[in-house]
């Protein structure tokens, strides 16, 4: 592709670094009018500083509506001249990001049905070298992390030098709270291991639904992530993607002004040293128990050692059962959640099988 400097717009530049970033706008843009008077109401709002809109629509099934394809980026180049506003879409192909550069469109993000594809990724990525324009990176649909990273790479390969990285949530099979499971914590390692990086949340996928999307969001700012990604639209019902998980203009901006924005430091002294105390006695405790756990895996090992003399399998059924029912119950008059319990649990007896695995097997 032909080298260009076009977005090295300054104004550009503030947007990408203003925080919380919010952008939003329709799943698809359907009409003219449609993505118009949606991004003038989203403007209208004060709070919004990218526009979205889907063009090229990746469908799960043939026959669904798969965008108005290049023929709504021109309606995007009228956005940017009447709200003044920075515009976004989905690119998949080296096509999609000839015409949208083509058509002056200021970010490009790559979704997750791309993500997935390292050939996807790559061919995106050989189509951006020589280019200057913000990407942003969504999560793949399913749990990998590597496939994120591996993403991220194949784009700073090519040079980008402006990335950022969209938590969306990510494909489970018989998942019903969420369209796609938040599974937080692979974004909070993405953003451990690139903390450089703008990371913001896309609710709107998370829920699949908009009754949930304002604590999605909510979450999300309390994780410190840097911003928001919410489908709008002027008239959900009838939209043609998607129209469960995108709010009116109106709720948007009630949604917005409903969250409780929080920053990662109070910036008030004392207040920051009485957090520092607290973390201090966090450090001691996670300290107190790591050693007793290594402590109860010694102990494993000699029950181990005991069930290799004795010819006894490493599971037992009933014992685990108990173990499970006694623990959930204890926990509960502490407060813990059975969830919390659970995953503890069958993480110390997976760790206790391997350590006596290697005895019985030695």
């Amino acid at each position: 592709m032909m080298e260009t400097d076009q977005h090295t717009n300054p104004v550009i530049s503030k947007w990408l670094n203003k925080r919380p970033l919010i952008i939003s706008g329709p799943c698809s843009a359907e009409t003219r009018e449609q993505l118009l008077e949606t991004a003038i109401q989203l403007a209208g709002t004060g709070m919004v500083d990218v526009i979205r809109a889907g063009i090229w629509k990746p469908r799960t099934h043939p026959g669904n509506f798969e965008g108005i394809g290049t023929k709504g980026l021109p309606w995007l180049q009228e956005v940017k001249k009447i709200t003044g506003l920075a515009v976004t879409v989905e690119v998949a192909r080296a096509k999609h990001i000839e015409d949208a550069l083509n058509f002056e469109v200021d970010i490009l993000w790559i979704g997750a049905r791309s993500t997935v594809n390292p050939a996807t990724v790559q061919e995106v990525a050989s189509a951006l070298r020589g280019v200057n324009i913000p990407v942003l990176i969504k999560n793949p649909m399913n749990p990998d992390i590597e496939l994120w990273i591996g993403a991220l790479e194949r784009i700073a390969g090519a040079g980008i030098k402006n990335i950022g990285l969209v938590h969306r949530g990510f494909s489970t099979f018989g998942n019903t709270e969420y369209r796609n499971t938040p599974m937080w914590h692979i974004a909070i390692e993405m953003k451990r291991r690139n903390p450089e990086l703008m990371m913001i949340c896309d609710p709107t996928h998370i829920s699949g639904r908009r009754e949930i999307i304002q604590s999605v969001a909510q979450k999300a700012i309390d994780l410190n992530f840097d911003g928001l990604m919410i489908e709008s639209h002027i008239d959900p019902d009838k939209a043609l993607t998607d129209g469960r998980q995108q709010l009116t203009p109106l709720a948007l901006e009630k949604l917005l002004q409903s969250i409780t924005w929080r920053k990662e430091k109070s910036g008030q002294q004392p207040y920051d040293t009485i957090l520092e105390q607290l973390r201090d006695q966090v450090d001691l405790i996670d300290d107190e128990l790591f050693n007793l756990l290594s402590r109860r895996m010694k102990i494993s090992e000699q029950i181990g050692e005991y069930k290799k003399q004795n010819e006894i399998t490493i599971l037992q059924k009933n014992r685990w059962n108990e173990i499970l029912e006694k623990r959930k119950q204890i926990g509960k008059t502490l407060g813990l959640s059975c969830t919390f319990i659970d995953k503890y649990l069958t993480a110390i007896h997976m760790e206790s099988i391997n350590h006596q695995n290697k005895v019985m097997n030695s």
